[in-house]
């Protein structure tokens, strides 16, 4: 007998504030991690597709960098990321902390503009005590007209099954657009920089991590392991010793870290090659920031 439930298949973005938890949530949501996690703000630069599917449907995320005033030019093109993910999406996750109340009016002045469902996710229920969370809620569905509002904790997994039913129920019936055992539609190499960049995040204090970018200039699937071969770009000549460190032990620890976080997402052994390039005031040069792919 035909299964009478029609398939249904949509992209959603998830978009917010900085350090809301989206990053957190994508990679909960598909149950491994394709988007990097870090406690610093604005630690994803680029959109990341992820693929959800089951025997009934296929939602396609977009994870997003967080939304912020951008002050040079990569932060121009993390923001084009935001505006094409909202425009690409069928359906739009909202994500903000469960006691944050702060936001300025454009921000849903450009979600009224889209004309498209908006699900207020509330994060981070965890830390939060239930009537401050509806009290946000309450605040928040008075400035905008949410078509729902879901409580979650991304890092505990709480919500998450309902969120993924309300997100299906606003997605229209349709074919998958990509096969069912798809994760992503990026190559590895692109996952290998992200995953060196992790680690700048997690090993450099202050400015440095927001300085530099990683390319890969080489990925070659070898029969006993894959060799990678990378540049870590930085924005001035006087961070490229701070990124080597004396007698080169701090890109040794990071090459090491990253060398064992690739390993796990590719399970297979990496020989990753680094090395430090300088591209002075790269971040403030529109050409620079394309041709390092930063580019909706």
């Amino acid at each position: 007998m035909e299964d009478s439930i029609q398939h249904r298949s949509g992209y959603v973005a998830i978009v917010g504030k900085p350090n809301a938890g989206k990053s957190t949530l994508m990679n909960q949501i598909l149950g491994t991690k394709l988007s990097i996690t870090t406690h610093k703000a604005q630690t994803t630069r680029h959109q990341i597709v992820g693929i959800h599917s089951d025997e009934h449907s296929q939602l396609i995320f977009l994870d997003t960098p967080g939304i912020i005033n951008p002050k040079y030019e990569l932060q121009k093109a993390m923001m084009k990321f935001v505006e094409k993910a909202e425009k690409d999406a069928d359906v739009i996750l909202f994500i903000a902390e469960a006691d944050d109340t702060r936001f300025p009016d454009d921000t849903f002045q450009q979600l009224r503009n889209l004309k498209k469902p908006v699900i207020l996710v509330l994060n981070k229920i965890d830390k939060t005590e239930q009537e401050s969370a509806a009290k946000t809620a309450e605040e928040l569905n008075e400035r905008f007209n949410f078509s729902e509002t879901v409580y979650i904790s991304a890092l505990n997994n709480s919500g998450i099954e309902h969120l993924l039913d309300m997100v299906t129920k606003l997605v229209q019936p349709g074919p998958p657009f990509y096969p069912k055992d798809e994760l992503s539609e990026h190559p590895v190499r692109f996952f290998a920089s992200e995953l060196i960049r992790e680690q700048l995040f997690l090993q450099y204090h202050e400015e440095i991590p927001y300085s530099c970018t990683v390319e890969v200039i080489q990925y070659e699937e070898r029969d006993d392991l894959d060799y990678i071969n990378a540049e870590i770009i930085v924005n001035r000549n006087s961070q490229k010793g701070m990124i080597i460190g004396k007698g080169g032990k701090a890109i040794k620890k990071l090459g090491m870290e990253a060398r064992k976080s690739i390993e796990v997402f590719v399970d297979r052994k990496v020989f990753l090659d680094l090395h430090v390039k300088v591209r002075e005031k790269w971040r403030e040069n529109e050409n620079m920031v394309r041709n390092l792919g930063y580019r909706a």
